[in-house]
This record gives C-alpha cells, sequence and structure tokens, in this order.
C-alpha cells in the first residue's frame, strides 16, 4: 500500500473491489487513526473498496446509506476516496467525521457538515489524577477502595454477558444493545481488543472493553467503546477502570487514550458550512430528550477526564434531514 496521494484523474486506473478480511485489517492498522475504525469492522458493515489505496465503511437502513468515520486510508488520499465513493452513492451521508472530510464534501459536492458530538483525546504522558477539576475521579477511586474494588485485566469472558443484560435493562434505551455508532460488544474480530474488569469479593461486578488505535502498523491509542457495570454497583466503576487501564496503557508506552463519541455536545459558534436549524435542533435535543438517551450524563462523564476536545460531524445533503436522523436512530437501535 502507498503512502503517497493518487492524483485524482487517475481513478480509472484504479481497482475497485472487495478486499479480503486479511487485507481489510492490514489497511486498519496502517490508517485507521480514527477512533471508531476499529468499529468499521463490526458485524452487518458494508465497503467500499480501493485496491491498494484503502476501504470505506457503511450501512444501510430504508435504502439509506450511512457511512461510520473517515476514509480509512492515508490523509491524502481522503479526496480521492470520497469523490469516487460519492460518484457510486450520491445520496450517503456520513456520521462521525473529522473537518477535513467535512471540507472536501462541502467545497466538492456542496454537502452540509453539522456537527454532531464531540470527541476528546488524553496524552498519557501527562495524565494524571492530581488537580481540582479531577476530584469526581478520586472520590470515585476512594469509594471503590473503601468497597473492596480491584481492578485486573482479563483476556476471557468473566460473567461478561449477564452483567450487560443487567446493564442494559438500567439504560434509558432497553431494548436492543446500540450499534453503528457502538460497536457491538460481540465481535468476530478481536484481535488487539484489551479487557479491564472490577471486582468487588471476587465477583466480576463491572468491565470496560478498549479497541485499539492504529497509525503506521502501530497502536497509538485505544478507545473505551464497551463499558457495563452492575445495577447493584454505582460508585463511579467508569472511572475506577479507566484510571487503572490508562496508567498501564501509560506504563506500556502508549501515546494517547481517547475517549470517542460524546453526542450532542456542541459548540456555541456555528460553522459556515452547518446547517443551523439542524443545529438549533440538535440542541434542543440535548436539552430535552434525555428521556431517549442519557446525553448528558454521557458528557459530563467524559469531560471529567479533561481531554482535549475536538468536534466531530455529519454530512448530509438536506438542511433539515429529519427522515435521514430518525433513520439513522433505528439503524443505531437507538428506538
Amino acid at each position: 500500500m502507498s503512502n503517497q496521494a493518487i492524483a485524482l484523474d487517475s481513478l480509472s486506473e484504479l481497482g475497485a473491489g472487495s478486499f479480503t478480511f486479511s487485507e481489510r485489517v492490514n489497511y486498519l492498522k496502517e490508517f485507521g487513526s480514527h477512533s471508531q475504525a476499529f468499529s468499521t469492522l463490526q458485524p452487518d458493515m458494508q465497503y467500499f473498496d480501493i485496491r491498494g489505496v484503502g476501504y470505506i465503511a457503511y450501512m444501510r437502513k430504508w435504502g439509506r446509506i450511512f457511512v461510520l468515520s473517515d476514509p480509512v486510508c492515508a490523509p491524502q488520499n481522503f479526496e480521492l476516496m470520497l469523490t469516487r465513493f460519492h460518484n457510486r452513492f450520491p445520496h450517503a451521508n456520513h456520521v462521525q467525521v473529522t473537518k477535513t472530510v467535512v471540507d472536501i464534501l462541502h467545497h466538492r459536492f456542496g454537502m452540509y457538515g453539522t456537527q454532531f458530538g464531540s470527541e476528546s483525546r488524553i496524552a498519557l504522558k501527562d495524565w494524571s489524577l492530581s488537580g481540582k477539576k479531577k476530584q469526581v475521579l478520586r472520590t470515585a477511586l476512594n469509594q471503590a477502595e473503601k468497597h473492596g474494588v480491584t481492578v485486573k485485566e482479563r483476556f476471557s469472558d468473566d460473567h461478561t454477558r449477564e452483567i450487560s443484560e443487567a446493564w442494559i435493562k438500567t439504560r434509558k434505551c432497553k431494548s436492543n444493545e446500540i450499534r453503528f455508532l457502538i460497536r457491538p460488544m460481540e465481535m468476530n474480530y478481536k484481535e488487539n481488543e484489551r479487557h479491564f474488569y472490577a471486582y468487588q469479593n471476587g465477583e466480576a461486578v463491572g468491565f470496560i472493553y478498549f479497541d485499539p488505535i492504529y497509525y503506521k502498523n502501530e497502536i497509538i491509542s485505544y478507545v473505551p467503546n464497551i463499558s457495563r457495570a452492575s445495577a447493584n454497583f454505582k460508585q463511579g466503576l467508569f472511572y475506577t477502570i479507566m484510571a487503572h487501564a490508562m496508567d498501564v496503557f501509560k506504563q506500556e508506552g502508549v501515546p494517547y487514550l481517547d475517549l470517542g463519541l460524546i453526542p450532542l455536545m456542541l459548540s456555541a459558534e456555528d460553522e459556515a458550512q452547518e446547517a443551523k436549524l439542524l443545529k438549533k435542533m440538535l440542541r434542543l435535543v440535548y436539552a430535552k430528550g434525555n428521556f431517549l438517551y442519557n446525553f448528558k450524563g454521557l458528557e459530563f462523564t467524559k469531560t471529567r477526564f479533561r481531554g482535549e476536545v475536538e468536534k466531530t460531524y455529519c454530512c448530509h445533503h438536506k438542511a433539515t434531514p429529519l427522515l435521514e436522523f430518525f433513520c439513522m436512530f433505528k439503524l443505531t437501535r437507538l428506538f
């Protein structure tokens, strides 16, 4: 695979085909630097492949196409991949993409690029629990210690399904496990997944699954994509497991820890390419829609780590893509 940009006028010379699974994993390990790149290998994904360049992952729902994350390729080939994909699927929507992708789709195809939420990244070399703003984390760790909670990394299942099913019953969305924006707990591909469990009196009471983030065949970060806790234990297990795992990753020399999507955590300022009415509606959902999903609680939890925050976007064709958003929510099984 070449790291060099391929000229747009040579598109006809490129072969679009279906990679083998091992070939797709090779592209992931070389170019999978987006927080959701690993999630592009979740079940039911479809792929648009350009041999020697990379791939785009998407799902279909009600005849509509939703792309997850930036293209898995070298950044200098984003425009090539997106142009070729747009020519094939001109009405597709893109979810959880960076500003680089937004700029390409907006300037080349006139698509809107509206902020969908935020992401947060922590430089582990600078990570510590000190500071007034991390008092919540220290309190959670002290409570966990008081209640005899310990954290260990495990490479086999430890009552995972029972904890998960009990946890789901306590959530706003009780009927199904969310997919697409959050990859399902059961993945056929698990290479370099890391599992950390919290124990109390020898019994597993919570866990977090971390997915690897790659750059040039090296793991540069992990992202906690699956987290569960016993409904009977509410003393901040997420903070406790996270702090332990971050210390482990830091000792291993992993540069970063990503926190993944913080949905509907929106900036106060609007950008020129954003759909203004949609942005207002998303702010309204954040303010009034906590019965659908715990937006505010998730934002509070992830911002306690004081990471570097960046915007993440959705790209769409209509100024008010209400049907597309409803379709996406059905795709994710949010309701």
